[in-house]
């Protein structure tokens, strides 16, 4: 009896002790992520308040999956993003040289074959048609002057700069820029995928030795019209050249340092910039914007910050590149976890602010007023 009741009792205190031990694991874990979703929600009212306190600017994209390169009809989805992720403006980029690209047998982006005249022109008209519409029936408001993407801030209300990725729609005309300017664009990039007249692009074969003499008179008229004169795609030549002609910040839109650690091994690398091309803009008091292609938003940040290494905190943005390739910003009610992330990630509220936005309204207030 004696030894039945010895092994019963130790069967009860075992039975007890697992069933305490079960408890206090589920307790433990209940306290952990009690204590991350604290953490979560702390993150998330810091990155509300900077976002609240400072414009938040997307310096280059296409506003995702359903946006203007997808061909998808206008539709609500790019303010519908931007008004969960508290992002006030996003520079949405029409691509004239699209029709004409596609990739090669290695995989690489660029023109298939010569346009014929006047079809980017056309195709770059309906675009911004298209951005028109948006204006229009989708919720977003388009600006023209730095007064009024501040109060687009101030009103909580999603705002466009109408952006064009490449001037191949030119075809040597410049009134066709000043048409642009009529059309309400405050914001051209000089080349992209395709050659021009311009200058010379990363990604393809150089043929102009850097900036054309149209290419200069190109950004003459830029300061002249008022718009944002962006130098993404160029090459390191074409864009120090442009810093020499340049009396306005220049920007370069969406890119990374040469070699990024925080993107890895990528074959976006001919569209990384070295140290001495990111500091040319810097010089001209412009910025560099970072794109999303990070592996994550901690990655992203650490990505801002190898450029804020190379030029300072003055003179890096954010230019997501979004698009139909997915990257680490896919929509925008990401936007605030990725202020949330930079803030993590050791940037003081004004830092972040500044990369988030503001180093992008003085660029425009610059330039267009």
């Amino acid at each position: 009896m004696d030894c039945c009741g010895h092994h019963a009792l130790t069967r009860r205190h075992w039975m007890w002790g697992t069933v305490l031990a079960s408890l206090g694991a589920m307790l433990g874990a209940s306290a952990g992520r009690d204590a991350a979703a604290a953490q979560s929600a702390d993150d998330a009212a810091a990155a509300r308040d900077v976002l609240r306190r400072f414009i938040s600017v997307d310096v280059h994209s296409h506003g995702g999956t359903t946006g203007i390169i997808s061909m998808a009809a206008p539709n609500d989805d790019l303010a519908t993003g931007m008004r969960a992720g508290s992002l006030a403006v996003a520079c949405l980029a029409d691509v004239p040289d699209g029709p004409v690209l596609g990739r090669n047998a290695a995989g690489v982006l660029g023109a298939t074959r010569t346009p014929g005249p006047g079809e980017l022109y056309k195709y770059h008209l309906n675009r911004l048609a298209w951005m028109d519409e948006m204006v229009a029936r989708h919720g977003l408001r388009r600006v023209h002057t730095a007064a009024e993407l501040e109060a687009a801030h101030a009103a909580g209300q999603p705002a466009i700069v109408a952006d064009v990725e490449g001037l191949d729609f030119l075809e040597r005309k410049l009134e066709r820029l000043e048409e642009a300017h009529q059309r309400g664009v405050r914001h051209v990039q000089l080349v992209h995928y395709t050659p021009n007249d311009i200058g010379d692009y990363q990604t393809g074969a150089v043929t102009h030795d850097g900036l054309t003499s149209f290419g200069a008179e190109a950004i003459q008229a830029c300061h002249k019209l008022g718009l944002v004169c962006d130098v993404a795609h160029a090459t390191e030549d074409t864009v120090k050249q442009a810093v020499k002609v340049a009396t306005k910040p220049l920007l370069l839109s969406h890119t990374a340092i040469a070699d990024s650690k925080a993107m890895g091994p990528t074959p976006l690398r001919g569209r990384q910039v070295s140290r001495d091309h990111a500091r040319a803009i810097a010089e001209t008091g412009g910025s560099i914007g970072i794109w999303h292609f990070f592996p994550s938003l901690d990655k992203y940040v650490d990505g801002l910050k190898e450029m804020v290494d190379v030029v300072g905190v003055d003179h890096v943005s954010i230019g997501t590149d979004q698009q139909i390739a997915r990257g680490s910003v896919q929509t925008y009610d990401q936007w605030a976890q990725l202020v949330a992330a930079m803030l993590r990630g050791g940037f003081t509220p004004d830092e972040a602010g500044k990369i988030a936005g503001g180093n992008y309204l003085r660029i425009f207030r610059s330039a267009v007023g």
